[in-house]
């Protein structure tokens, strides 16, 4: 039985579709459902069904799901074994927006030019998507704000770096004082469904602070234009991105303001440590 034919299938059962699948792994849909035919003919079952435009796993695709990750994991765990004391192999790497906009790409770059024989697959989400996703074993690490909760003893956690709040506001109003703005203008919130956001919204609360808000948002990026705009305040860690480096807004400082941290959380044992050490020795170099 050839990997990655159970490395096609559980790409297919992730994001239920072979077309996705296709994009994801860079070969055509009929090469996905060659892949799924011949996997389906060794075990001698349907391991797929479809269910309208979407494809679900059968009883017997889910009676070989666990154990379909446990063999690709031990699979890369031998490649990491061969290749003893360098980085090598396959790592799957989960990561907030910002990070990917800020953190990662010149640090993959430098990942990529240093090291051959180093494959990366990225999946955006927020904290809470990546963190689960990190406990089902979909991925192998993660970069992620810091979960608001203890970290149970099987993950290991390391702090990139530490972010205070400011309020973010159209330049022309950088004279004002914060504390005037966030009860004057129209309030742009940070989602509060995002760890990151209820950071903002426990700060609101100790200081009192009932803002005039008109809109909630989940993407930094989004509320960032917004504030450029002239469409209000907002409070959100100071992040920085090249691509909204040239933004004219005005960062104001908070009295007691939090800080979003930003880490890298992962498995404390896991096949790829040393893709994960060589990525993050990157992002802070």
């Amino acid at each position: 039985m050839e990997t990655r034919f159970l490395e096609t299938f559980l790409t297919v059962v992730q994001h239920g579709s072979l077309a996705e699948a296709s994009r994801r792994l860079g070969v055509t849909p009929a090469a996905i459902a060659q892949r799924i035919q011949a996997l389906e003919d060794e075990i001698g079952l349907p391991l797929l069904a479809r269910s309208g435009r979407r494809v679900k796993p059968t009883e017997a695709g889910v009676a070989i799901l666990e154990k379909s990750l446990r063999v690709l994991s031990e699979v890369r765990q031998l490649k990491g074994l061969a290749h003893d004391g360098q980085a090598f192999g396959e790592l799957r790497l989960g990561a907030i927006s910002t990070a990917l906009t800020g953190l990662l790409p010149n640090a993959l770059r430098s990942v990529f030019d240093k090291t051959p024989g180093v494959d990366i697959f990225l999946l955006p989400g927020t904290s809470a998507e990546l963190y689960n996703s990190l406990l089902e074993e979909k991925i192998d690490a993660a970069i992620l704000v810091k979960p608001p909760f203890p970290i149970p003893k099987t993950l290991h956690w390391e702090l990139i770096r530490s972010e205070p709040f400011v309020l973010l506001a159209p330049r022309d109003l950088a004279n004002v004082p914060a504390d005037h703005l966030l009860r004057e203008q129209p309030f742009i919130r940070y989602d509060r469904s995002n760890w990151g956001g209820r950071l903002a919204d426990t700060y609101l609360q100790s200081q009192r602070v009932l803002p005039r808000e008109w809109l909630e948002l989940d993407s930094l990026e989004a509320i960032s234009v917004m504030v450029e705009a002239g469409l209000g305040v907002s409070l959100m860690p100071d992040w920085r991105s090249s691509l909204f480096d040239n933004l004219r807004v005005a960062r104001l400082p908070l009295r007691n303001a939090p800080c979003r941290e930003i880490g890298l959380l992962r498995p404390r044992s896991v096949p790829s440590g040393r893709l994960i050490q060589t990525v993050l020795d990157a992002i802070r170099s």
